[in-house]
């Protein structure tokens, strides 16, 4: 009753069955393990940087360049503050009681090694666009100070509220990065930013960020989203492989027990045996029936018996007229 898994047809539906049904699972498995080792980097960074709050500040240059390790970590630097170059990042939030939204307020450091250090002071909240809000920003200290902060790595276009479009007023930057910053600026900046642990007043300390790719953000949940459709697939594929298992089988029960399947064929026999006809119709959607029966049959007989009456009364009428001819003579 099995033997239709030995055609060419289930040979390839088994073949795909095997190869497919291991893929899934290998697939599922290894997306569940991104989202792994995901949350174990998460819990990481998070230690680290509770560590790295506790920890003593190391210079700047001994933390570069900017990696999951150095991220977060405390980083000091010496120089001057360039006022002139004092820069507003709007459309930034700060979760504290609720989220909300205003703007970084970010100045440069010349350090004596040369560069210029991205130093984001602190957070305000309000529009960066309207006069009052950006009159509350306090100018930076003058001469030589040494600043200390969480170190970041220059953003992307990927990091939350990132303007990389452009199109921002004179003063405003929309994205901390060295590449945004080599045309505003007439000297070199590090590809890299910190943030200060305390800011004076009335500005706020900005939190340093998870380093990317540490944290539980969407592509972390995009992870474990593929596990689960890679998971499906392959039950998808057990479970279509024995709904045709179960349809081939019954089919051939069928078959071994006489049952014909129903359809077109069988539906027209019955048809056929049903009227006395073989199931063809002729001209006008009649039956087309044969010589010995039915309308075809009779049109004949009809014919035969119409020839043999005209020839027998065409005999008796000669016989009467010869009979005639007899008579008048024997007048």
């Amino acid at each position: 009753m099995y033997r239709f898994l030995l055609t060419p047809r289930w040979w390839g539906i088994n073949v795909f069955a095997v190869l497919a049904i291991p893929f899934c699972i290998f697939m599922g498995s290894w997306q569940l393990g991104r989202f792994e080792d995901r949350v174990d980097t998460h819990h990481q960074q998070e230690d680290r940087s509770a560590r790295a709050k506790a920890a003593a500040a190391r210079p700047l240059t001994s933390l570069l360049p900017v990696d999951q390790v150095t991220s977060g970590r405390q980083a000091s630097a010496r120089g001057r503050y360039d006022a002139a170059h004092q820069l507003l990042v709007p459309d930034r939030t700060f979760s504290d009681k609720g989220e909300r939204r205003g703007f970084y307020v970010l100045t440069l450091l010349r350090t004596n090694g040369g560069k210029a250090l991205p130093v984001v002071r602190g957070w305000l909240p309000g529009d960066a666009n309207a006069k009052a809000d950006r009159a509350k920003v306090t100018a930076p200290p003058k001469g030589e100070v040494t600043v200390t902060g969480a170190l970041q790595a220059s953003e992307n276009q990927g990091t939350d509220g990132v303007q990389a479009d452009g199109g921002l007023p004179q003063g405003q930057l929309g994205m901390i990065s060295a590449a945004s910053l080599v045309n505003i600026v007439p000297y070199k900046v590090y590809d890299a930013w910190i943030t200060l642990s305390e800011a004076p007043a009335p500005l706020r300390a900005v939190p340093p960020a998870a380093a990317e790719g540490s944290g539980l953000d969407m592509k972390a949940f995009q992870n474990l989203g593929y596990t689960g459709e890679w998971f499906v697939f392959a039950g998808f594929v057990v479970f279509m492989w024995f709904r045709l298992f179960r349809r081939e089988a019954e089919a051939a029960k069928d078959a071994a027990l006489g049952i014909l399947p129903e359809g077109p064929t069988a539906a027209t026999k019955r048809d056929g045996e049903g009227d006395g006809t073989d199931g063809h119709e002729g001209p006008g959607g009649k039956p087309d029936e044969g010589p010995d029966g039915g309308s075809g049959g009779g049109s004949d007989r009809r014919a035969d018996g119409g020839s043999d009456g005209g020839s027998d009364g065409d005999e008796d009428g000669a016989l009467g007229g010869g009979g005639g001819d007899k008579s008048m003579a024997h007048a």
